[in-house]
């Protein structure tokens, strides 16, 4: 059987209030359409077309060549969306699954459920329903006694024993592709609102003859369908809950779920520890054994395992095993430290990379610099960068030292097992193994504290005087 699926992403979401279009607002860091193309992917569905219309442009460059495009110029109506497919999916033979952009909680596994209760069936059409606890102002799904169904009844036509249902019409479905499309042409818009509703074509199926069917999610929310900011926000906390569940049921210790973030494309190994106050955003992949948190914010970093992060950010980083960072330290990108380094409190990294068993251990900034093996870096330590036009790099050997409040104005080269004292502006290179000192020498003046003080108090007087 083939699979194929149509997603519906043309409506405008004027109940969002935005410049965004509506199926690229995202969800744990993924705009809602990504969500569901990946789900359909998962289905093993082989074609896949995405229906759009307002912010075009813009959904065909965020899916660029994971789908086909078709164009709804008007938005007359679900029907009249699906419809708009036929240029593509009209002459095939199987299954289509059709889904909206805007429904990014729906998963693989209930989709797969679908299908195979359609195929296991026979039927021309299956309808993914939900029972949900309040289905006010939604359609309602109609059983004969068998349990088979008879139709969908929306909210407005429902009779009183009708209104009491609260089995309900996702708004997703499955269908014989060429039943499908000879449906749709019979579809009628002789409704209040002029449009062509997808739901019509369960009536014509069914007064064909055709059997229709209903696969029931086991959970309510993957029907939940986002229009404003309010769905944005609810749909975003249960897929939140549902992505720390996944990782704990994997091995990980969330301590406390309520107060984590943890995007959708989070990688993380078994027996990491996560702590409150903590981001994992992107394509953020943390080996095992770590510990993280509390307050990291951690965005596309590769962590290797047995590492720590706490109070720190991390951006487009690399960290190596059994390396420590933090607290409040900043790894900005193209950062990238070997194992068992430590980065102490309020260390910068920029476009640095560091062998390892190296250390910076406190207040220093390391930027556009290769650092060898068992460095030690101490406390104010600066690379100089920038000049107001270029950055240059600094290059430090391995197992060199490189004192406190030391200033390395790049370019510059400090050799293997070279030894940089405490307090020198470094302004050329430091040959392997060699001791550089570049600070004036220090000059005792006996008494002239009491001079300076005195000089002190008489400009301070003179300037009340005045």
């Amino acid at each position: 059987m083939k699979v194929m699926a149509i997603v519906l992403a043309a409506g405008q979401g004027k109940r969002m209030k935005s410049k965004l279009y509506k199926v690229l607002h995202p969800v744990c860091g993924k705009p809602m359409v990504g969500h569901v193309l990946e789900t359909v992917k998962e289905a093993a569905c082989e074609r896949t077309v995405v229906v759009v219309g307002h912010g075009a442009e813009a959904v065909q460059s965020y899916v660029g060549n994971e789908a086909e495009f078709v164009l709804q110029e008007r938005q007359l109506g679900t029907g009249h969306a699906v419809q708009q497919a036929e240029s593509l999916l009209g002459g095939e033979q199987g299954t289509t699954v059709i889904l909206y952009g805007d429904t990014p909680l729906v998963t693989s596994g209930t989709i797969r459920a679908l299908l195979e209760l359609h195929e296991r069936k026979k039927s021309a059409a299956t309808v993914l329903t939900a029972v949900v606890p309040n289905p006010q102002g939604l359609g309602r799904i109609i059983r004969d006694e068998s349990g088979l169904v008879q139709g969908i009844v929306e909210q407005k036509d429902c009779s009183e024993e009708q209104t009491a249902i609260t089995e309900i019409n996702t708004g997703m479905y499955c269908f014989d592709n060429a039943k499908l499309f000879d449906a749709l042409k019979q579809v009628k818009n002789d409704n209040a609102q002029g449009e062509y509703y997808l739901t019509d074509v369960m009536g014509i199926l069914k007064n064909a003859g055709e059997t229709i069917e209903a696969y029931r999610a086991s959970d309510f929310a993957e029907g939940i369908g986002v229009n404003d900011r309010v769905g944005l926000a609810e749909a975003e906390q249960l897929m939140r809950a549902r992505i720390v569940r996944k990782h704990q049921i994997a091995g990980v210790t969330v301590i406390d779920p309520a107060a984590t973030y943890i995007e959708a494309d989070v990688v993380i190994g078994a027996d990491t520890v996560i702590y409150p106050g903590t981001m994992l955003r992107g394509r953020t992949s943390i080996g095992e054994d770590c510990v993280i948190g509390p307050q990291a914010d951690i965005t596309d970093t590769t962590i290797g395992s047995g590492v720590t992060v706490k109070h720190s950010v991390t951006a487009e980083a690399v960290i190596g095993d059994e390396s420590s960072v933090g607290p409040y330290a900043y790894m900005r990108p193209g950062s990238k430290i070997g194992a068992r380094c430590k980065i102490g409190d309020f260390v910068e990294l920029k476009n640095a990379e560091l062998g390892d068993d190296t250390k910076v251990s406190h207040l220093s900034y390391v930027g556009d610099a290769k650092v060898g093996k068992d460095v030690n870096i101490g406390c104010g330590a600066i690379t100089v960068n920038y000049d107001g036009y270029n950055k240059s790099i600094t290059e430090i050997g391995d197992n060199a030292f490189v004192g406190s409040n030391v200033n390395l104005i790049a370019p510059v080269k400090v050799g293997d097992g070279a030894y940089v004292v405490a307090g020198s502006t470094i302004t050329h290179d430091v040959p392997a193994g060699d001791l550089a000192i570049a600070r004036e020498r220090q000059v005792n003046k006996p008494a002239y504290a009491d001079k300076l003080r005195a000089r002190a108090r008489a400009r301070k007087d003179n300037a009340g005087k005045q």
